[in-house]
């Protein structure tokens, strides 16, 4: 399936959801096609998937990370979100009032699609492209800011998209890359998706609890989706390596920061056990209990484990810079 991300947006790559086992068989050799179909795959469902909205909830969430990172809420005028996904970050940071105007790219026309949808119900000024990180497709000096959240990691070449974004930006424009896993929590937090995942679809076979289990159908569908997810996560990351990365690309003001310990400890399991068990089983409370443990548990992270932790040790990494004036 080729993805020409230099085709205008009139003639972007349709959405592909359903990839044959050819298709699926290839990527396994081909990061770049994998991202495609994963994603085009997840898009309808993806802001189910991870409890994303565009509402309060999610508005503080976007703002209070951009801010950790950026230290400052802007305003910026005009931003690109790199591998926008349904447009969480962008579309969120725009209700905040922290960006006017957005544009957005990713390499899966799913979630180009998605994003846009969103952005139109939302009422918001939102443009997009399918195209790839490393070859970004809007003029030189264009951006006021370019942000990503959860994308570096899925990138081949992080050097060349950074460059990239240097490029697009405007002089003494920002760059703001948040929730990309480091080298421990990536440990942690698979190991302990795999045991949840692994002890939730083994006790739901026995008797009483039958009625807890997703159909098998559904249960194989995901754990093949989770085996291509494994081909898209192409990186994990050292703070101080991914400041030289930026650094290196040529940016100044560099800064990497990290979340989530105790949230992501809990987080994972949470995630992983909502995805293996059927969504009518378990109810707003539920929803609200996680969420509302998961609030509690970040800001023991943010306010008393990050004071006495190395930076390294916790699941999220945010990364930001300036291209030079």
């Amino acid at each position: 399936m080729a993805v020409d991300p230099a085709e205008p947006a009139t003639g972007d790559p349709r959405p592909h959801p359903h990839a044959t086992a050819e298709e699926v068989q290839a990527a396994y050799g081909d990061p770049k096609l994998a991202n495609v179909l994963y994603h085009d795959w997840e898009a309808g469902t993806y802001d189910e998937k991870w409890s994303i909205s565009y509402d309060e909830r999610c508005i503080s969430y976007a703002t209070e990370r951009f801010r950790a990172a950026a230290g400052d809420v802007g305003p910026y005028e005009h931003a690109l979100e790199l591998g926008c996904g349904t447009g969480f970050f962008l579309l969120n940071l725009m209700q905040g009032e922290v960006i006017g105007k957005g544009s957005v790219t990713d390499l899966s026309p799913g979630m180009v699609e998605v994003a846009l949808r969103n952005a139109e119900h939302l009422g918001l000024p939102v443009d997009g492209r399918v195209a790839d990180a490393e070859r970004i497709p809007y003029d030189d000096d264009t951006f006021d800011l370019v942000v990503g959240h959860a994308v570096l990691h899925h990138i081949p070449d992080v050097p060349a998209a950074m460059r990239e974004v240097l490029r697009v930006l405007k002089p003494g424009g920002k760059f703001v890359f948040a929730g990309d896993p480091t080298n421990i929590g990536n440990f942690y937090a698979r190991k302990l998706g795999q045991l949840t995942w692994w002890l939730t679809t083994n006790v739901t076979r026995l008797g009483p609890l039958s009625d807890w289990r997703r159909p098998q159908e559904e249960l194989d569908e995901s754990s093949r989706a989770a085996a291509l997810e494994a081909v898209v996560d192409l990186h994990t990351f050292d703070p101080g390596e991914l400041e030289r990365v930026a650094r290196g690309a040529g940016a100044v003001g560099v800064r990497a920061v990290t979340d989530e310990l105790s949230a992501a400890l809990f987080g994972w399991p949470v995630r992983t056990f909502e995805a293996a068990v059927p969504r009518e089983k378990l109810g707003w409370n539920w929803a609200m209990f996680a969420y509302r443990t998961w609030q509690r548990l970040s800001w023991v992270d943010q306010n008393v484990l990050a004071r006495v932790l190395p930076r390294e040790v916790f699941y999220n990494v945010s990364v930001t810079g300036r291209k030079p004036v």
